[in-house]
């Protein structure tokens, strides 16, 4: 088998209301890419009994044995695709699923700026928990993968892809071993037959988006009352931001 036919298992690690939705847009615009969409979010939501819009629809309707979930992310890939892109929240990885699986995909991670997510998560949910933001999960997602692969796995931060879409993806694709394609910068608007049910509680802005949209700064403030996850928050970021590619 050449190297070019040897097929990709892509996890990308983010926590929620990030750009991660049109990430996989961008990867499922790729005709050699088949996406899967938060796999561990039914398994989540019946373990935690969090209350997120159209729970008992996702549960219903989803996988919720995480072993089932680890079999079909480390088997075949789906429609004879070459890469598979896996969309994965990290606060959904819950410390009772085994991880080492883990060595059998090439994970990535997608960070942002902690102010920006707290401000956008309480559009959705008003009174996050840090447990709801993943980023201390995140962090312990990398420093597992980290120690067993003994390198730094990569890192896109948000305002880095949507201020030169182009090069990031570039990188991105130089760090896991793929040919960069012009097809994921831009992409048909609507819904996807690969996203999740909850598509039509979180996806709107994304559904009507064609391409990675321009950054823009945001300097809302961060509730007193959220100062000691804003805080938190902002140490697992700094620590993965040095690492970002760039």
């Amino acid at each position: 088998m050449s190297q070019i036919e040897v097929p990709i298992r892509i996890a990308t690690w983010s926590g929620p209301r990030n750009i991660s939705t049109a990430m996989m847009r961008a990867w499922d615009n790729r005709r050699d890419t088949f996406v899967i969409d938060e796999p561990f979010y039914a398994y989540y939501l019946k373990a935690t009994r969090k209350q997120h819009p159209g729970a008992d629809e996702v549960i219903a309707t989803g996988e919720t044995d995480w072993r089932k979930v680890v079999a079909q992310l480390t088997g075949p890939i789906p429609n004879g695709k070459r890469i598979f892109f896996q969309k994965q929240m990290t606060h959904h990885l819950l410390p009772d699923i085994d991880r080492q699986w883990l060595g059998s995909v090439t994970n990535c991670f997608l960070i942002r700026d902690p102010r920006e997510v707290i401000v956008s998560y309480r559009k959705k949910r008003e009174d996050p928990a840090l447990e709801d933001l993943g980023y201390v999960q995140q962090m312990e997602i990398f420093d597992f993968v980290r120690a067993r692969t003994n390198a730094i796995p990569p890192i896109l931060d948000a305002k880095d892809v949507l201020e030169n879409p182009k090069r990031m993806l570039r990188l991105l694709c130089k760090a896991v071993g793929v040919d960069f394609t012009e097809s994921m910068l831009s992409w048909p608007p609507g819904f996807r037959e690969t996203d999740g049910i909850w598509a039509k509680h979180w996806y709107g802005e994304v559904a009507r988006s064609t391409s990675f949209r321009p950054y823009r700064p945001r300097d809302d403030e961060i509730p007193e009352q959220f100062g000691e996850i804003y805080e938190r928050c902002g140490e697992c970021y700094q620590r993965l931001y040095e690492y970002r590619l760039r």
